[in-house]
């Protein structure tokens, strides 16, 4: 492909003739400033909004739309341009057409699809000039195998999630939280008639495109049947076993389905509590879904259990400020638990408040946990009070 045809493709992505688009601010913490010795990743599920941040970093750090080039490729316009090649070919035709422009800001949208970015970037990297170079993808594969060693200590990663119930009400200012759990976070179906249709694709668009391609399974129909299964039973224990012998494939099958859903974001796993990893890797995971509304029409029975998808709201919250998010359950059950400054703090999620049996459930933890912090009861009407004290807390591994 010729530069001038090169450069018209990414014309219509880069916003160098007109303002991008008005949309949605993300609360989401970024670095200070982009550098050329470092590359900044964002990833998270598809259709969460990442071409957009994208869009916003114009602003967010006072660039230059004319020295900002964007490439998206999921443009099919670019389906034999998907390699390292077209990658030198993008930005040498736009170095060349601003020779005294520096620095160059870079944003390569959807990255997964290229064969071999990895090292080209790398390379740059490696060489630093006048390009800064940001990157995004649906798949938590980008920072795996391969990736991680070429850019060992030159990346920076942001994960991007569905937006929170703030950011909701900024499309519905008069949406409850009801309407929200609802809903759900997806930009696109808040605003359209047709979200539920919309979820529905995307759901099939996220097993077929981030997940089937990622496991090579030959039909998508037992990875269906293993996402629904689990969908079913989000909140719950869950058997690898259980599922395998359901759904008709082997243990290892079901093992690596669910791993590459956790890679694109779609659903994520949410181990029993113990201070010893060993302790832990022998009992089954919960799982829970990355959006309560995507969840909704996936699913026959959830269907309106507010109850449950406020668990699954709570737990997506924890998991975005960046903690490592546990159950707990021996002679009573707690949904979640997480560690704090102030030690492993339990955390039991109700519609109206705690009844005795979350209290007995809370006693059973701390008599084991003597250390433990104070619990923290999550319910509809203190759901943004409890967020804002979790967000104080300091998120810290086992």
């Amino acid at each position: 492909m010729e530069n001038d045809q090169l450069l018209e493709i990414a014309r219509d992505w880069s916003f160098w003739d007109h303002e991008p688009p008005k949309s949605i601010a993300r609360a989401i913490e970024l670095p200070k400033a982009l550098s050329n010795r470092t590359t900044l990743v964002i990833q998270g599920v598809r259709r969460c909004g990442k071409s957009t941040l994208l869009t916003q970093l114009i602003g967010r750090y006072g660039l230059e739309r004319k020295n900002c080039l964007f490439v998206n490729f999921e443009d099919p316009r670019l389906a034999g341009n998907l390699n390292f090649e077209g990658l030198e070919n993008f930005t040498r035709a736009f170095a060349d057409a601003r020779p005294d422009a520096s620095p160059l800001t870079v944003f390569l949208d959807e990255i997964q699809w290229v064969k071999g970015w990895e090292q080209w970037l790398g390379s740059k990297l490696e060489r630093p000039g006048r390009f800064r170079f940001v990157i995004s993808g649906s798949n938590a594969h980008l920072l795996s195998g391969e990736l991680s060693t070429v850019l060992t200590g030159r990346h920076i990663t942001v994960e991007l999630f569905p937006f929170d119930p703030a950011e909701f009400r900024k499309l519905r200012p008069e949406g409850s939280l009801a309407d929200y759990l609802h809903r759900g976070g997806f930009p696109e179906p808040i605003r359209s008639a047709d979200g539920d249709l919309l979820l529905r694709q995307y759901f099939s668009d996220i097993l077929q495109r981030d997940v089937r391609e990622r496991v090579g399974a030959r039909s998508s129909r037992s990875l269906r049947q293993v996402v629904q299964m689990v969908f079913e039973s989000a909140g719950s224990e869950l058997s690898l076993r259980r599922i395998a012998a359901a759904s008709g494939v082997a243990v290892e099958t079901v093992a690596a389905y669910l791993e590459a859903c956790e890679q694109a974001y779609l659903l994520f796993s949410c181990p029993w509590f113990a201070f010893s990893e060993r302790k832990r890797s022998h009992r089954n995971r919960k799982y829970y879904p990355v959006d309560t509304a995507l969840w909704r029409v996936s699913v026959t029975r959830a269907g309106r259990d507010m109850g449950k998808a406020l668990e699954c709201a709570t737990f997506v919250e924890l998991r975005k400020r960046g903690f490592d998010v546990f159950y707990w359950r021996e002679s009573g059950e707690v949904d979640f638990v997480v560690h704090s400054a102030d030690g492993p703090t339990p955390i039991q999620v109700t519609l109206d408040g705690a009844a005795e049996r979350h209290m007995r459930s809370l006693d059973a933890f701390h008599e084991t946990f003597p250390g433990a912090g104070e619990a923290v009861i999550v319910t509809m009407d203190n759901f943004p009070d409890v967020l804002a004290n979790i967000s104080s807390f300091s998120p810290a591994t086992t």
